[in-house]
């Protein structure tokens, strides 16, 4: 199979629980009074799973919807990519799964445990496998947080939601379109400001273990937000100049959703006014890696992303890991 000079993004699709959870809700528990919720985060509802569903079923809806939208026959699809840090089981992948769901048959599938900035790690792997490959990628980003919240923790409470999001990723002779630019971060120094304690090697599940060992903690929320907005904003930097464009190119921002006081300092940063700055926190909350491509799929079925745009997108979240990607269409 022959490469191809660029890629391009063909196909957006979404999915989301069916339960609304209210801040109400969340600040009766918390005590906490009404409105704190929406004055520190942004949100004023999230989406949260009922017993039953699973990541790799949510998922699959989010990736149909991309596969259709983008009109391309699922025997030409060559990898699945998963971003996702909850999927159905530790071992093995959730991909296949998806995959055989969605009737991949000649698609290769893996996950990947990128937190937040999964998305992003994916959208970069998929246009390089395009490039070299010719053949079209479908990118999955999905979360169930809500089963990882420990419902005591504020910090984490107020803000976790689930999701998925998905694109198609097929290639194109333009060498406008697809990955303009990319910049990709990690710093493991600060590796414990958001974790899970157990269920890893390092710390296997065992009998008498603390139940809130296997749930989300956030250990520094002040930490986390600074190093956030520095990690977004110099990913944003390092994308446009790879791409060559300045932040007056951007025709639109899309931004994680972690925290709109957090994207709203990136954007102030990035010289970005709000009137292009995608915003989907309110409605959905954080919903990790999903966030992006949710934001995507929304913002494109309410205004249609055209021609010539190019769209800014830039995450950070627990391990540290994150970044910025600049799409051209």
């Amino acid at each position: 199979m022959r490469g191809a000079r660029s890629s391009r993004l063909v196909g957006f699709g979404h999915a989301v629980p069916a339960r609304r959870v209210a801040n109400a809700e969340i600040e009766t528990t918390l005590g906490l009074e009404p409105g704190w919720i929406e004055r520190r985060t942004g949100i004023r509802e999230r989406r949260w799973v009922e017993d039953g569903e699973t990541l790799s079923g949510l998922a699959a809806r989010a990736a149909a919807a991309a596969l259709d939208d983008a009109g391309v026959p699922r025997s030409d699809v060559a990898l699945t990519l998963l971003a996702t840090s909850t999927p159905d089981h530790l071992l093995p992948p959730s991909a296949p799964l998806l995959a055989h769901r969605l009737g991949l048959p000649r698609s290769g599938a893996v996950d990947l445990a990128g937190a937040c900035s999964g998305f992003l790690y994916a959208l970069a792997l998929a246009d390089g496998f395009v490039r070299v490959q010719g053949r079209p990628v479908l990118v999955v980003a999905a979360n169930i947080l809500s089963r990882r919240i420990n419902p005591a923790e504020r910090a984490s409470a107020v803000l976790f939601a689930d999701a998925a999001g998905a694109v198609v990723i097929a290639p194109s002779d333009d060498p406008e379109t697809g990955v303009l630019g990319v910049d990709l971060q990690a710093d493991g120094s600060r590796y414990d400001l958001i974790s899970i304690a157990a269920g890893g090697s390092s710390k296997p599940f065992s009998p008498g273990m603390p139940a809130a060992d296997s749930l989300m903690t956030m250990r520094d929320g002040r930490e986390m937000f600074a190093q956030a907005v520095e990690m977004m904003v110099a990913g944003a930097v390092g994308a446009m100049d790879a791409a060559g464009c300045t932040a007056s190119d951007i025709s639109r921002f899309v931004p994680h959703q972690a925290n709109a006081r957090i994207f709203d300092a990136v954007s102030d940063r990035l010289d970005i006014e709000p009137a292009r700055t995608v915003r989907t926190i309110a409605d959905y909350g954080n919903s990790s890696a999903a966030t992006i491509p949710l934001s995507l799929s929304l913002a494109h079925r309410e205004k249609p992303i055209a021609a010539g745009e190019k769209l800014l997108l830039t995450a950070a979240g627990a391990g540290l890991t994150g970044g910025a990607v600049v799409l051209g269409f």
